[in-house]
């Protein structure tokens, strides 16, 4: 019973040199109490007093629990860049090869110690200021593809910065155009504006948006903002004078006329094309024949039309220096059938006109003869989509004969019209019929019909006295 605590738990002996010693004598202590305490078989059992002592646990188990007790307060994670450029802006006045000025670069240092924050690459810097001191700058990181070394400016602790520098930009010409590039950067806006000391010249914007554009003085004021990461290039030149506009006008036209002849009133449809070939057209004016009435001109670029004195006025938006189309859509009142004269539109004021004329036949008729003066026959795939979609069965079309604007254009056409019963606009070409008769006399009957149709989309079954359906 007095065997050595080590030699009973040989598992406690890689502790007896370190702090815990004490623990495991009292631990051994407890023990040999605790084996004296046994009673024999003949004694009655004592009942077991309460001693203060030592409680025994694994060191991990004690480690986990002052872990819990006394928890280490870990550092903050370090921000992902030490520091970032927020904003650049450029204020710069061209003069003569180079475009000097300042840019203000907004900095906003995130780490704690020295950091080094690069200067936007190509830009000649005169001096550089913080805080309203001179501060140098250092040699930065090779330039990437560009085999120069960027300027970088160190900063002692966190906060946001304003790094003023007197900058100079040069100017490049070529083939005319003068310009001024501003190198990409990663802030979050660029913002530049650029002075020029004349007026009268076109701008383009590469890599940015042109906010603001001001002249006065003698003097030409740009505000642009940068795209992303790209370069913000300023390209000019200075502004040729055009009198294109100041000049005569000169005109070329098409129109293309389709006549739609009915029994009680006749459809008129005309496309006007027009080209400027010098000056520019605020209106264009067309001779209307008397039986015709224009009820609508329909274009992108109409802003009013009027009928006076047998002419037809179309008024644009705004001049046209190029280019203009719009619809005729008028009605006109001729005779039934006989020999009919077609009315034509014609173009005023033009050097040129070219076009055709196509004439149709609504319901039951036909155009036996026709006769024609300044005008071929055509097919009327040759007159665009406007003649081309028609379905008509009965339809003439006349392509203008090249020559000199005004020259004598006329169109009459011989028209036969038909009872609607002498022009079968439907057949039905078999009929089929079963019939079942009943011994009370009742009939029930099934036909069948195969029709042949052109212009109707219904079919009259007259039915025997007495019969349902």
């Amino acid at each position: 019973m007095k065997k050595s605590i080590l030699a009973v738990f040989p598992q406690l002996r890689r502790f007896a040199l370190r702090p815990f010693f004490p623990c495991i004598v009292a631990a051994s202590v407890c023990w040999g109490a605790a084996a004296q305490a046994v009673p024999r078989a003949d004694e009655k059992p004592v009942e077991p007093s309460h001693i203060a002592g030592w409680v025994v646990i694994p060191v991990d188990e004690y480690r986990v629990l002052r872990a819990k007790a006394y928890p280490v307060e870990h550092d903050p994670e370090p921000p992902p860049t030490d520091a970032t450029l927020t904003r650049v802006d450029y204020d710069l006045h061209v003069a003569g090869d180079l475009a000097a000025g300042r840019a203000s670069l907004t900095v906003d240092v995130l780490k704690d110690g020295w950091v080094r924050v690069p200067v936007p690459a190509g830009l000649l810097v005169r001096e550089a200021r913080l805080d309203g001191k001179p501060v140098s700058l250092v040699p930065g990181a090779q330039g990437q593809g560009k085999g120069g070394t960027h300027l970088s400016a160190l900063l002692s602790h966190a906060g946001r910065f304003e790094l003023l520098l007197d900058v100079d930009v040069p100017v490049t010409t070529s083939a005319g155009d003068e310009s001024i590039s501003l190198p990409s950067t990663e802030s979050g806006v660029t913002r530049a504006t650029v002075l020029l000391p004349r007026q009268g010249v076109d701008l383009r914007i590469g890599g940015g948006l042109l906010s603001e554009k001001s002249e006065a003085a003698g003097e030409t004021k740009w505000l642009a903002y940068a795209r992303g990461n790209e370069a913000l290039t300023f390209t000019w030149r200075r502004k040729t004078e055009d009198h294109h506009v100041e000049l005569p006008l000169r005109l070329r036209g098409s129109l293309t006329q389709l006549t739609s002849l009915g029994e009680d009133s006749t459809s008129v449809y005309a496309e006007a094309n027009f080209e400027v070939v010098q000056g520019a057209a605020r209106e264009v004016r067309l001779q209307l024949p008397d039986k015709i009435t224009i009820n609508q001109v329909s274009g992108a670029v109409v802003a009013d039309w009027e009928m006076k004195n047998g002419e037809l006025a179309v008024t644009f938006l705004e001049p046209v220096e190029h280019s203009a189309r719009f619809v005729i859509s008028g009605e006109a009142r001729l005779p039934k059938d006989g020999i009919i004269d077609i009315p034509l539109l014609r173009l005023l004021n033009t050097e040129r006109d070219t076009g055709g004329v196509a004439v149709e036949i609504l319901g039951a008729g036909e155009i036996k003869d026709q006769k024609a003066q300044g005008l071929e026959d055509a097919d009327a795939t040759d007159l665009g989509e406007m003649v081309a979609n028609r379905q008509s069965p009965a339809l003439v079309a006349f392509r203008a004969r090249s020559g000199e604007a005004g020259a004598t254009r006329s169109l009459s056409v011989n028209v036969a019209r038909y009872d609607q019963q002498a022009v079968l606009m439907a057949n039905i070409e078999e009929a089929r019929y079963q019939v079942l008769m009943s011994a009370d006399g009742k009939e029930l009957v099934q036909a069948r019909y195969a029709v042949r149709n052109n212009q109707r989309n219904f079919v009259k079954v007259t039915l025997p006295a007495g019969a349902t359906v």
